[in-house]
């Protein structure tokens, strides 16, 4: 007589139910980090075929900061392959009254943001744009919490000197 195992495993449909639940932010986690709405979707399409494809989910950590993590080493990989290049050297300041000041500012934001070194770049986008506390930033860079901490301060100081002249257009 042969006995069939019945017991629960992991299938395509939990991945499928946590994929849902965090497409969104991985979204937005990867525009912020990469700039460009074309390549943070593929970015994030390409985290999730590196998740089926993983062995398997071990479980050291949450679903969702798995798939961070593969989403934020992807994004590395592209930069650093120079899969997209900006001009970076235009700052424009804003106008006082000027209605385009806004976009002026986020446009020197993002300009400011991809000009900081990647890691710099990953960790205050995942602490200070996106709210993630330290020690779960520090689990999806895969570095210690004070990594995090130096980073996010050293990426603060950067973009204090870059955008410093959008602070005196406001006055």
């Amino acid at each position: 007589m042969t006995t069939v195992d019945r017991s629960p495993r992991r299938t395509a449909p939990d991945l499928d139910e946590v994929f849902r639940a965090h497409a969104d932010r991985l979204w937005s986690v990867a525009l912020r980090i990469l700039g460009d709405p074309g390549e943070a979707e593929d970015a994030v399409q390409e985290a999730f075929l590196a998740a089926l494809r993983s062995p398997r989910f071990r479980g050291e950590a949450a679903p969702g900061t798995w798939l961070h993590r593969i989403l934020v080493n992807g994004c590395i990989d592209r930069i650093r392959a120079g899969a997209r290049r900006r001009d970076r050297d235009a700052a424009v300041p804003t106008v006082v009254g000027d209605p385009a000041g806004p976009l002026v500012t986020r446009l020197a934001l993002d300009d400011a943001l991809a000009a900081l070194p990647v890691d710099q770049r990953v960790a205050v986008v995942l602490v200070d744009g996106l709210g993630y506390p330290v020690a779960e930033a520090a689990v999806i860079c895969g570095v210690p919490d004070g990594t995090v901490k130096s980073r996010c301060a050293r990426a603060r100081a950067r973009l204090a000197a870059q955008l410093g002249h959008l602070r005196e257009g406001e006055r």
